[in-house]
């Protein structure tokens, strides 16, 4: 693999390139600020946030700003489902239900294809005027900005993130220490970690097949095995990806090594995330590599024992980028008080409760925070980007390819053969590409 001096350096000429290569006028249909309908007496407003976690305790301080800075403004907040926004967005966002700024997830799959297709408002001239793109470095920024074929990394920003996001590992102190399990530092500790724990009757690694879980695993260990190269061919369509190449080989032998010893459960393929949580939090799986988003509720959760985050020691990369982001939708009436609340968003007062609740914040400094266990984590996560280690999601490059990778990573848990999910993955990813202009 390459050092993380050439991976950082090669990421950002080839993003460079990228965003040379898109075309310098926005998107069709895309209006500026202020074009919509509204009586600028009304901010509506919807995110996905769970309610006590990190995000959710820093927009709600956020709303409390603008209502305090707008008095005359009503705020008509709705709280929606992660599944709800990506199911419906570009329905709801081509009628007159379209709230005026709204948290969505960024890729291609999800901003760009809303963006390419018109309904989104490109938000270039408000970034220059609030100087966001000085507090976003570049790296972070990849995933708020888009070309006109509505792939990230070209030059008209149509999201603004105010958190950064990464996989990390999770663990149970108290049970390593009970079981007399040294706690690993690379890729053959950690096998020899989870066959301790399977010896001794626990399973040790928590999962959920019908959510993200699942396939960002397979991710993960398709990364341990990748260099920057594959990471931009894969994401950026720099070059030709071959899906039973080392990388993608690799990745679906090794899950099914670890479901055959029982290290996964195979009966795990029908939980939801929040289920894999539970199953750390209620101290039945010693080792979760999950999300930094789990950061803040397991530190509410957990009170009964010691735990821990790390890397995950099998790979220098892993899954992560600049966090979902705010956008305003083409159809939004009062887009100027959006802008307000997004500039909200990225003041000192808001960054700073990010990251003492518990994540990320792209516009604090680490040193900043007094929470010591959230500095920690912020940290890593600058570590992480700094070495250009941060590789993105499974699911982007293609719209709808979140589904397929559910549904293969499911299919390898209910015993597919390798060879066949690997073709389950190619399939719609090699068919975009063939379309590509």
């Amino acid at each position: 693999m390459n050092s993380p001096r050439t991976r950082t350096v090669r990421r950002r000429n080839l993003l460079l390139a990228a965003s040379t290569l898109a075309l310098l006028a926005p998107l069709t249909a895309c209006g500026g600020s202020g074009t919509g309908a509204g009586d600028g007496k009304t901010l509506r407003l919807w995110h996905y946030e769970q309610e006590d976690g990190a995000l959710s305790k820093a927009w709600d301080a956020a709303i409390a700003e603008f209502k305090r800075t707008h008095p005359d403004v009503k705020v008509v907040f709705e709280r929606k489902t992660f599944e709800q926004i990506q199911q419906n967005a570009g329905m709801i966002l081509n009628s007159d239900k379209a709230p005026d700024v709204m948290e969505y997830n960024k890729g291609n799959a999800t901003t760009g294809l809303l963006a390419k297709q018109g309904l989104l408002t490109d938000l270039t001239p408000l970034v220059k005027e609030h100087g966001w793109d000085r507090k976003i470095s570049e790296d972070a920024s990849v995933t708020a900005r888009y070309n006109e074929d509505g792939e990230m990394g070209g030059e008209q920003w149509y999201g603004i993130p105010n958190y950064g996001e990464f996989v990390l590992t999770y663990y149970n102190d108290d049970l390593f220490k009970k079981h007399d399990v040294d706690k690993p530092t690379d890729l053959a500790s950690f096998e020899a970690a989870l066959a301790k724990f399977k010896a001794a009757g626990i399973t040790p690694l928590a999962n959920a097949g019908n959510d993200h879980p699942a396939g960002h695993w397979l991710y993960l260990l398709a990364l341990s095995k990748a260099n920057a190269t594959w990471v931009d061919d894969y994401q950026l369509y720099q070059g030709k990806v071959d899906f039973h190449g080392p990388e993608m080989t690799y990745a679906v032998d090794k899950y099914q090594e670890w479901l055959d010893k029982g290290y996964f459960e195979k009966k795990d393929v029908g939980l939801k995330g929040s289920d894999m949580t539970e199953q750390f939090v209620s101290q039945k799986r010693p080792i979760m590599v999950g999300g930094n988003w789990w950061f803040g509720s397991l530190t509410t959760d957990i009170t009964d024992f010691a735990w821990s985050t790390a890397p995950y020691p099998g790979s220098d990369d892993t899954l992560g980028s600049g966090g979902n982001h705010w956008v305003i939708p083409t159809k939004a009436k009062n887009k100027e008080l959006a802008e307000d609340f997004i500039d909200i968003t990225m003041s000192d007062k808001i960054q700073k409760l990010i990251g003492e609740e518990g994540n990320i914040p792209l516009a604090a400094k680490p040193d900043d925070i007094t929470n010591a266990k959230s500095r920690q984590l912020i940290n890593a996560f600058h570590q992480s980007q700094d070495n250009g280690g941060l590789s993105f999601y499974p699911d982007w490059p293609v719209a709808g390819y979140y589904d397929t990778w559910v549904a293969a990573t499911q299919n390898l848990m209910n015993g597919g053969k390798p060879e066949a999910v690997l073709d389950e993955l190619a399939g719609p990813y090699e068919k975009y590409r063939a379309t590509r202009s």
